[in-house]
């Protein structure tokens, strides 16, 4: 038990709310918590103000809430112990979560005269905006620690001393009053597009994820996963790897799902002979992977949408086949992995009963359903679509409680307090999580803010300096930043962050080698990498929460998590190179579909290959044969090109990398034949 509980701590962590907290405070904080969530559900509905005044009031709430369940040291040093008291809050923390509401309103306070003098701030204007970007800088080091306040800092010192900066750095500068113009008393910096989407859309999502997982959605997903794959080889991995992509889809947080799946995912694991380092590190691979999946992605994937200027549901076509063929690799992994070791299926007992489990939460399935309807065929806003489907959990909740009092034959008077009680308790984990999220996006905001300045021409032009004008090495700089960036970021920081810089360059670049690199492309390859720095070792959290489960190193177990994303990462290379992999351009379903077969078939390759195994060990002769036909599958364009056909024939090379693969098969099943007895 006790290392079931360092995983929740570390989920408490993640969102923040570390104090112990008198039920007084309790009732202060989870009062604040609700009314959030009741103000993100009133503007799709019936509140009308300004976007901006929707941004400022948004970080307000987050303000007030983190600065009152977050320490300002979590842990205790001699002589400071006032600064990290977690069984109350003290007035140090009420007194900066009330400046940290007010500097944030201010812009709301004072909206008519800040827009008559914009560009000319008052001394007032100054003070108030220096508080907002100090207080902010706090927040945000409170929560997800010190990397992107420092960033923040670098880059706003940049910002100033620019014309004091050797001639290949240099730039013209900005003023105090231009600085805390454009990033606390307009929509350029703090309250740019960043926190914009958080406010009007990933709340919604995160909120519809967190009344799922109170009602128990999670448990759902990760029984029906075991009934579906536990009897098959490698089952409980693979059901782990199935249940975490089911859950990952409304979670967003790596940490969360594997809380979530992982106390039954993983000791089903190590029981048929998995090795807990192993068992964790699937796990990790698998509910890192989650915040690629469709409909419902990352927060990131609502901002890629407004920076790249398409629907969502356009972001959602583009991910599709990455997100898929990302997982397949993962279940490719996994039974590879199984077949080194001689794993088999789980046992009877373990597996649940298919249709029982169906039928006892299909009703899950009914929110979830809406969504996809309001998205795909009324092709509603995605704020829209999440607003409704969340109405049409609360009955669903309802619902279930009080079915469930009938059948146990409790009364129905409770099970309704109780549906309460799961509302409001999802409201308030809902709120949780989303301070992460807007901290970091206002935050991610200073350094977009300092970018449009004018230093992001700069920037782009020392990056493109370092890669020699490569793509490939462009590309490899920027993965390897995202990687080591996001050790500190969440992922929505760290796509801000490199799709800020890095992404226009890629398609730049990528021009002057006569390859057409969409702007879709380059953000979700910014967006992938981000995401898979979630378990970089050695500070990747989702390995220590895994590891606490399973009872392993957390240090190793991250490292070989890491190993299994990895491994999945060719096809974010490959998607920029051949953008038939997102979907670019491509309306025809028959199309559409071989194009996922084929990539599905080349991920199976190349993890063949990574693991160095197929049906058994692979020899030398035969690793150039799979990433070949790897390849050939994932870039079938490419050797077109090669042999000079014609462009419009390139889907006949399916059957060439498929014939490769088949080759490798063939071999090996003659081998296997040979050496029995």
């Amino acid at each position: 038990m006790g290392k079931d509980k360092s995983a929740e701590e570390l989920l408490r962590a993640e969102s923040g709310f570390i104090r112990e907290l008198s039920s007084l405070e309790a009732y202060l904080v989870s009062g604040i918590a609700v009314l959030w969530a009741l103000f993100q559900l009133s503007l799709p509905c019936f509140l009308i103000i300004d976007s901006t005044k929707e941004r400022a009031i948004h970080l307000a709430f987050a303000m007030a809430l983190l600065f009152l369940v977050s320490p300002c040291l979590k842990k205790t040093i001699r002589f400071c112990s006032f600064l990290s008291i977690k069984d109350r809050i003290p007035a140090m923390d009420y007194g900066l979560a009330v400046a940290g509401v007010l500097a944030s309103l201010y812009i709301v306070l004072d909206y008519e005269g800040i827009a008559m003098r914009a560009g000319i701030p008052t001394a007032r204007d100054l003070v108030v905006g220096s508080i907002l970007v100090v207080l902010l800088l706090e927040a945000t080091r409170r929560i997800i620690g010190p990397a992107l306040p420092v960033i923040a800092l670098l880059f706003t010192g940049y910002a100033f001393a620019g014309p004091h900066m050797p001639d290949l750095l240099a730039f013209k500068g900005v003023s105090l009053s231009r600085y805390l113009s454009n990033i606390s008393l307009s929509t350029e910096g703090i309250y740019g597009i960043p926190l914009g989407v958080s406010c009007s859309i990933v709340y919604l999502f995160v909120l519809l994820g967190a009344l799922l997982d109170k009602a128990g959605a999670g448990l759902f997903f990760t029984r029906l996963a075991l009934a579906f794959l536990g009897r098959y080889k490698g089952g409980a991995a693979k059901a782990a790897v199935m249940a975490s992509g089911a859950t990952g889809m409304v979670s967003g947080s790596s940490i969360a799902n594997i809380v979530t799946t992982g106390p039954f995912t993983i000791p089903l694991m190590k029981k048929i002979g998995y090795p807990a380092k192993k068992a964790a590190a699937i796990e990790v691979a698998a509910s890192t992977d989650g915040q690629l999946m469709p409909p419902i992605m990352g927060a990131a994937a609502f901002i890629i949408a407004e920076y790249v200027n398409v629907p969502y549901l356009e972001v959602v076509k583009a991910a599709a086949i990455p997100a898929l063929a990302s997982y397949f690799g993962l279940f490719c992994i996994t039974h590879l992995e199984a077949s080194k070791l001689g794993i088999k299926g789980l046992s009877p007992p373990d597996i649940p009963r298919f249709f029982h489990t169906l039928k006892g939460g299909i009703h899950y399935l009914i929110p979830l359903g809406m969504l996809l309807y309001e998205l795909i065929w009324l092709r509603h806003s995605p704020e829209m679509a999440a607003f409704k489907s969340i109405l049409l959990l609360f009955p669903v909740i309802f619902y279930q409680e009080i079915k469930k009092a009938i059948q146990e034959q409790k009364s129905v008077k409770k099970a309704i307090k109780h549906s309460f009680g799961i509302i409001l308790s999802g409201f308030v984990q809902g709120s949780r999580n989303m301070m992460a999220v807007a901290l970091a996006c206002g935050c991610a905001g200073i350094i977009v803010g300092v970018v449009n300045m004018g230093i992001g021409g700069m920037i782009s032009g020392v990056v493109e300096y370092l890669s020699g004008g490569n793509i490939f090495l462009l590309l490899l700089i920027t993965a390897f930043a995202s990687l080591m960036i996001g050790m500190g970021l969440p992922t929505t920081a760290t796509y801000i962050v490199m799709a800020s810089l890095t992404a226009p360059i890629i398609v730049e670049v990528g021009g002057l080698y006569d390859y057409v690199i969409p702007l879709m492309a380059a953000h979700l390859f910014c967006f992938y990498f981000g995401i898979l720095a979630d378990d970089t070792p050695p500070v990747g959290l989702a390995a220590y929460a895994a590891s606490a489960i399973a009872e392993s190193e957390p240090i190793p177990t991250g490292i070989q998590g890491f190993l299994y994303d990895i491994r999945t990462s060719c096809i974010a290379f490959m998607f920029v190179f051949n953008p038939d992999l997102i979907l670019y351009g491509i309306s025809s379903w028959p199309q559409a579909l071989l194009i996922f077969v084929m990539a599905l078939v080349g991920m199976s390759a190349f993890e063949c290959f990574a693991q160095g195994w197929c049906l058994t060990r692979n020899r030398w002769y035969e690793m150039p044969f799979l990433v070949g036909a790897a390849f050939i599958l994932f870039h079938p364009g490419a050797i077109t090109a090669f042999f000079q056909v014609d462009m419009a024939l390139k889907y006949y090379f399916f059957s060439l990398g498929l014939a490769v693969y088949c080759l490798v098969i063939l071999s090996q099943k003659m081998r296997l034949k040979r050496a029995e007895p």
